[in-house]
């Protein structure tokens, strides 16, 4: 119900709001300054997206949570979304999007509505994201494998192709 209300509402306050503005400083200055936010909003789209994307390859490499900068990255796709669609609300919302305080405060508040029942990266399996990082054990190789019986082995029983007999 409220995605419907705000397919509604939003195209009604942006054309309200280009009536207001066109009014008061004309046509071709509010076209203007509709293309101009557009854009700006591109560049600083790409420089915060930039950012966001190598604080996402940090989290990877030091096997941190990646869901925060995942999370930014998001909300930095839908601000350039935002910002590229003609309007003044949405440019206000995109360009809101854009500032890591705000992105930060819709993380928090979605951060208290989801609840994560379990969290499993890289090879240490399982842990808390805030709790200690067991380290790795740099004499293990993990790896997949399958047993294969030696009667229908293509090289003959007794041989694995591994190695040669003199």
């Amino acid at each position: 119900m409220w995605l419907f209300l705000a397919f509604l509402s939003i195209p009604l306050i942006e054309i309200a709001l280009f009536i207001q503005v066109g009014g008061a400083i004309g046509l071709w200055p509010t076209l203007g300054i509709v293309v101009l936010t557009a854009i700006l909003g591109t560049f600083l789209v790409r420089t915060q997206g930039l950012m966001a994307m190598g604080n996402l390859r940090r989290s990877f490499s030091e096997l941190d949570d990646p869901t925060e900068p995942l999370a930014h990255g998001a909300m930095i796709l839908v601000a350039g979304a935002l910002l590229l669609t003609p309007g003044f609300f949405t440019d206000a919302i995109g360009f809101a999007l854009l500032m890591p305080p705000v992105r930060r405060a819709a993380f928090d508040h979605l951060r208290r509505r989801v609840h994560v029942q379990r969290f499993e990266m890289g090879p240490d399996g399982p842990r808390n994201p805030k709790g200690p990082r067991r380290p790795r054990d740099p004499g293990v190789i993990e790896g997949d494998y399958h047993e294969v019986d030696p009667a229908n082995s293509p090289k003959g029983p007794g041989t694995s192709g591994w190695t040669t007999r003199h």
